[in-house]
């Protein structure tokens, strides 16, 4: 489908269901998990289960699924000496969504997937800017019907890098950023937290960052990969100084590497209250990341009735 059906939908101040977490839905299934690209590989290895993955997301609700292209960044796949697949990994990843879409039979966006995923900040801004450009291109090309700039875990220049990288593309661009709490501040930043045994990585100030990729870039900006109660936290400042569309996909538990680990007692019902709470708050789109999958989005797709 185009993106006219999910323009509508936000301009009429309606809600969107974004889908869930990939690569912990695909270890569910057997997938196996890359020690260096994750579930970047799983599109090629195990092309279906991915579409089996996308298929659930669209049955439990999803208004639009999203590439499993995250990990396959042309830096990343090129440091693991993958470079001559990036085309193959990227292009893959567009067809089998695509084939959930078609066999669904039902109107459902795809969005492409462009991250900062392996862009080492001490290779310095310059060596990032032709990656996301690549993978913005391949994706555009394949078919997308809008791209989303997963620069979640990512410092404010890079967030703005791939922003800017972004434009003159001719299809809708939304934007995700990652949040925490400053252990010693108590504010919300912009950074990341993935894990239970070292402290979190923290950048600048949230409402600073978000002033600045206001002014660049138009589209929806969504606060992603984030833990629930720093995602709420984050929205409240959101309100108060973004216009735009917002919306949200946190996620729960922790990551050790090639693996996500899921917390403890936190129930699809747990999740339906927070996403309700958020839109009732003016949030128009809400998915999940890392450790909300597609019961979490079955859970919450009832908040568009």
């Amino acid at each position: 489908m185009t993106y006219n059906l999910i323009k509508e939908k936000l301009d009429n101040g309606k809600l969107v269901i974004l889908d869930g977490a990939m690569g912990s839905e695909l270890e569910k299934k057997g997938a196996k998990m890359d020690k260096d690209l994750w579930c970047g590989t799983c599109s090629v290895e195990f092309p279906e289960l991915v579409t089996k993955v996308h298929e659930e997301y669209i049955s439990a609700g999803a208004d639009i699924i999203t590439t499993n292209t995250y990990a396959c960044t042309p830096i990343s796949m090129k440091n693991y000496g993958l470079e001559k697949s990036i085309e193959e990994f990227n292009q893959k990843s567009v067809q089998v969504a695509k084939k959930a879409i078609k066999n669904s039979k039902k109107n459902i966006a795809l969005a492409g997937s462009v991250s900062a995923s392996g862009s080492f900040y001490r290779l310095g801004i310059d060596a990032m800017i032709p990656g996301f450009k690549k993978q913005i291109k391949i994706l555009k090309e394949e078919g997308v019907d809008l791209i989303i700039l997963e620069a979640m875990s990512s410092q404010a220049d890079i967030v703005q890098t791939m922003i800017e990288c972004s434009y003159k593309i001719n299809i809708p661009v939304w934007l995700s950023i990652s949040c925490v709490i400053d252990d010693k501040t108590k504010n919300v930043m912009l950074g990341y937290n993935d894990t239970v045994d070292s402290p979190p990585e923290v950048y600048e100030n949230f409402e600073k960052s978000l002033n600045r990729f206001s002014k660049l870039h138009k589209g929806p900006i969504l606060i992603a990969h984030s833990d629930v109660d720093v995602t709420g936290k984050a929205i409240e400042i959101a309100k108060k100084n973004f216009n735009g569309i917002l919306g949200a996909y946190p996620n729960t538990g922790y990551y050790e590497k090639p693996h996500w680990k899921f917390a403890d007692n936190f129930t699809p019902g747990d999740y339906l209250k927070y996403a309700k709470s958020w839109s009732n708050s003016g949030v128009q789109i809400i998915g999940g990341c890392c450790g909300l999958g597609v019961a979490e989005i079955k859970a919450i797709s009832v908040l568009k009735e």
